[in-house]
């Protein structure tokens, strides 16, 4: 029986760099916990946001100790990518700093057809004892893993679930009406959580938890007591923060909003870049609309 560890909100952390643009570890810490005060009940670290292609491996593995260090939460490593070989030699690194899981993003680049896509992950998964989450983001790898493949990956004991940012609901569906119970469906974009929380999902891996925490939590709570009128007012009142989140590629707007909201992540890694005056604009607008969960840090 496949255990639900990692709750239903899970924050993707970002990586706070220092002015020189090496990683910032200390603010790495004290965002963890800032996270965990806000609502989210798990961490992604070094996946999509928290620019996991710029972080060396020996980066990675520090940033996941000084995590592990910082909260008393489940930690999610990011150490799944388009080489099979190194994503085990990395998770299993992982494993060793006492992470609790693995973040297994569809590889990327190299576009493997479905049976390939399925014996990477069968491959990890049985080198690697921790529970793994998928995690199907089609619009980032150029390669959709069709829910064909997921379900047969749902019979795998440590494969505990789906990161689901696909945007196909029917998919979506048929990946929670085929898998077994137990298997768990996150969203995998902040602006689908409440549909998918509506045909049988579980939660969400979210961005926007980094600023509206408790609120996420309190429309996941909504969708699963049957509140539907709040929770369908908790989506609308954080849709224009969430699309400004996404405004242009993540987490360039991320960075800028925390930086605005007085908890400053530092830069960003080429290839991103500072963000553009529409985006920002746009995220000025936004946070205008909204109360600020994250807990900021006296100067």
């Amino acid at each position: 029986m496949k255990t639900a560890i990692f709750g239903r909100l899970i924050t993707a952390m970002a990586t706070p760099f220092s002015a020189n643009g090496a990683v910032d570890y200390g603010r790495a810490r004290e965002l963890a916990r800032a996270l965990i005060a806000s609502g989210s009940e798990a961490l992604v670290v070094a996946g999509t946001t928290g620019e996991a292609p710029t972080l060396t491996a020996a980066e990675k593995l520090q940033l996941l100790e000084a995590i592990r260090d910082a909260v008393d939460a489940p930690i999610i490593a990011g150490t799944a990518n388009y080489n099979t070989a190194e994503s085990i030699e990395l998770s299993r690194e992982a494993a060793k700093r006492g992470v609790h899981g693995i973040l297994g993003t569809v590889p990327y680049y190299n576009k493997p057809p479905q049976a390939g896509i399925e014996a990477h992950f069968r491959a990890i998964a049985d080198a690697v004892e921790l529970p793994m989450v998928l995690y199907n983001v089609p619009s980032r790898t150029a390669t959709d893993m069709l829910p064909e493949t997921t379900i047969r990956l749902s019979q795998v004991p440590n494969i505990v679930g789906v990161k689901e940012a696909s945007g196909n609901f029917d998919a979506i569906s048929q990946i929670i009406r085929e898998s077994p119970p137990d298997f768990l469906v996150w969203s995998g974009s902040d602006a689908d959580t409440l549909p998918i929380m509506a045909i049988g999902g579980y939660g969400v891996v979210s961005v926007a938890s980094h600023l509206v925490g408790k609120q996420i939590a309190r429309m996941l709570d909504c969708a699963l007591e049957g509140a539907v009128s709040e929770a369908a007012q908790i989506h609308a009142r954080l849709a224009p923060l969430v699309s400004a989140l996404f405004s242009t590629t993540s987490p360039i707007p991320l960075k800028y909003a925390l930086t605005k909201c007085g908890f400053d992540c530092g830069g960003l890694r080429l290839p991103l870049i500072a963000i553009d005056r529409r985006s920002a604009a746009l995220m000025d607008a936004a946070l205008a609309t909204v109360q600020i969960d994250l807990p900021i840090p006296l100067a």
